[in-house]
C-alpha cells in the first residue's frame, strides 16, 4: 500500500463530463480525464484490502490493488502489464464497463469507492501515449489453426489469447469492419472507434488474420470451415431484438434500437446508410426500455436535435439506495442516471405500452398505462394495470427492450451444435459444444450481457481450445 492513509485523506474525485451545451452537438467522447497528479492521488485511496472484493466482483478477475499501487507510484508500464494480464482491452472496459468492481469496493459502503474504471482507462491511455503498448508476437507457432466466428468482445478476446498461445487464428466477421457490438452498437460519445482500431492494428501485427464480409454458412460452407480448421470458436453474439407485438406496431416510425444505433454509427464513421435513414431531428422521440441501450438511444436522439426525448420502462423506479435484500458487496439494484439522461430527457417508470396510434400510416402517439408490481407467494413478480390509459406524443419510437437468442440457428444446425429452449448454445465446463472441435463463448452461450462478461468468456474458451 503506497499511502496507508490515502482513503482517509483523499476524497473521491471523478473526471466528470464535458459541458452539456458543448457535447450535445457532436459525437466526441463525453468523459473528461483528471491530470496525472490527481489520478495518482485517486489510486492512493485503494486500501489493498485483505479480501479484495473488487477482484471478486470483476468478471475477468482484474488484480486491482496491484495495478492501483503501481499507478500510485507512477510505474505505468507495470500497471499496464498487470491490467493487460487479465484483460485484452482495458482501454475499452475503462470506458464502457459499469464498474462492478467499484460497487464491491469496501469504500463503496460509504458511497466513496475508488475510481477504478477511470483509473483503468488512464493507465491504458498513458501506456499507449508513452509507447509502452507494443505488439507481442508469439515466439513459436503450434501449427494448429483456429477459426473465430464473430469479432465482438468475446471473439476478439478469444482470438488474442489463442494467438498468444501460438495458434494460427483467423477471425471471420460478416460486417464490413471488425468490432461487432463495440463497433456498431455503442455510440462514439461513449467509445470512439479509433480506440478499437488502435487495438486491432496491434492484433494484426501479432499475427491474427481478419476476414470481413464473410457470412459463415453462406459465403463459407460449414463443411469447408470444419475441414480447414482444427477448431472453431462461435462468438456470434445476440442480435435478435425483443419485439413489442401490440396494435399499431407496423406503423412507420417504429424501429429497433440497434437498427437506429447502427445507422448512427455508420453516419458518424462517414459510411453510407443502408435502407431508409432513421433520424430524430425535429421529432418527439419515445424510447421504450430503461437499460443502457435505451440510454444510448437517448443520447443519440439528442445529438440529432430531437424536439423531445422520453424514455419509459415497464419496471418500477429503482430505489436511490441499496435495499435490505440487496446488500453490499453485491451489485446494487439502484437508480442510475447516465450522461445521456443528464442532457435532457423525460424518464418514467412502471408504464406498459398498450398500442400505437398513427396518421397516414405513421406513428403519432403511444398509449400507455401505469402498472403496479407485487410479489406472489411463490416469489414471482406480477404486474397489474391501474388507472386510465394515457397517450404520449411520439413520431419516432425506438424499441430497446433487450435481446432474445439467437438469429443464428441455421448456422448452428448446419454445424450440428445443440442449443437449449432459449436458443443458448450448450457447452460443457470446457466451453465445448456438442461437436468436439466446436467451442462457444459470449452472449451466444449466456444471453445478452456485459462487454466484460464477453471478454471473460473469450478467455475461458481459449484455455480449453488447444
Amino acid at each position: 500500500m503506497g499511502n496507508p492513509k490515502g482513503f482517509l485523506t483523499v476524497k473521491r474525485k471523478e473526471g466528470g463530463y464535458r459541458p452539456v451545451k458543448e457535447r450535445i452537438f457532436d459525437f466526441g467522447e463525453v468523459e473528461q480525464t483528471l491530470n496525472t497528479d490527481d489520478r495518482k492521488l485517486q489510486a492512493s485511496r485503494c486500501m489493498e484490502c485483505g479480501v479484495p472484493f473488487c477482484h471478486w466482483a470483476c468478471p475477468v478477475g482484474s488484480k486491482i490493488p496491484e495495478w492501483q499501487d503501481a499507478l500510485y507510484h507512477g510505474y505505468w508500464e507495470e500497471a499496464y502489464a498487470i491490467l493487460n494480464s487479465t484483460n485484452s482491452f482495458p482501454e475499452i472496459t475503462g470506458r464502457v464497463c459499469p464498474a462492478l468492481c467499484e460497487k464491491s469496493c469496501v469504500l463503496s459502503v460509504h458511497d466513496s469507492a475508488v475510481t477504478m474504471r477511470e483509473n483503468e482507462c488512464a493507465v491504458a491511455e498513458t501506456a499507449f501515449d508513452k509507447g509502452l503498448v507494443k505488439p507481442s508476437v508469439p515466439a513459436f507457432r503450434t501449427g494448429k489453426k483456429v477459426a473465430v466466428i464473430g469479432s465482438g468482445p468475446a471473439g476478439l478476446s478469444a482470438a488474442d489469447r489463442l494467438n498468444q498461445t501460438g495458434h494460427l487464428v483467423t477471425v471471420f466477421e460478416k460486417n464490413d469492419v471488425v468490432g461487432g457490438l463495440l463497433r456498431y452498437g455503442i455510440p462514439d460519445f461513449k467509445l470512439n472507434k479509433r480506440v478499437i482500431d488502435r487495438r486491432l492494428a496491434l492484433f494484426r501485427e501479432e499475427g491474427i488474420v481478419f476476414k470481413t464480409g464473410v457470412n459463415v454458412g453462406v459465403d463459407l460452407p460449414v463443411k469447408q470451415l470444419l475441414k480447414d480448421f482444427d477448431a472453431v470458436v462461435l462468438a456470434l453474439g445476440v442480435e435478435q431484438p425483443r419485439d413489442l407485438p401490440v396494435e399499431g406496431r407496423t406503423l412507420e416510425g417504429i424501429h429497433f434500437a440497434l437498427e437506429y444505433l447502427t445507422q448512427s454509427n455508420l453516419k458518424v464513421a462517414g459510411k453510407p446508410v443502408l435502407g431508409k435513414e432513421i433520424n430524430a431531428k425535429g421529432k418527439h422521440v419515445l424510447v421504450i426500455g430503461g437499460g443502457d441501450t435505451g440510454s444510448d438511444c437517448v443520447g443519440t436522439a439528442i445529438r440529432q436535435q430531437a424536439a423531445s426525448v422520453t424514455q419509459i420502462e415497464i419496471l418500477p423506479k429503482p430505489p436511490q439506495e441499496n435495499s435490505a435484500d440487496n446488500p453490499w458487496p453485491y451489485w446494487p439494484n439502484v437508480l442510475r442516471t447516465s450522461s445521456s439522461h443528464r442532457e435532457g430527457c423525460i424518464r418514467r417508470w412502471a408504464l406498459l405500452t398498450k398500442r400505437f396510434l398513427g396518421e397516414n400510416g405513421r406513428v403519432k402517439q403511444a398509449e400507455v398505462i401505469s402498472v403496479d408490481w407485487h410479489k406472489e407467494d411463490n416469489g414471482k413478480w406480477q404486474m397489474q394495470e391501474k388507472g386510465k390509459p394515457e397517450r404520449i406524443q411520439a413520431d419516432l419510437v425506438l424499441l430497446a427492450m433487450g435481446f432474445t437468442q439467437p438469429v443464428h440457428k441455421g448456422l448452428l444446425n448446419a454445424l450440428g451444435v445443440a442449443f437449449d429452449d432459449r436458443g443458448n448454445v450448450k457447452t460443457n465446463d470446457k466451453k465445448q459444444t456438442s461437436v468436439p472441435k466446436v467451442f462457444a463463448a459470449g452472449d451466444v452461450t449466456r444471453g445478452a450481457s456485459l462487454v466484460v462478461h464477453a471478454i471473460y468468456e473469450g478467455q475461458q474458451v481459449a484455455r480449453f481450445c488447444r
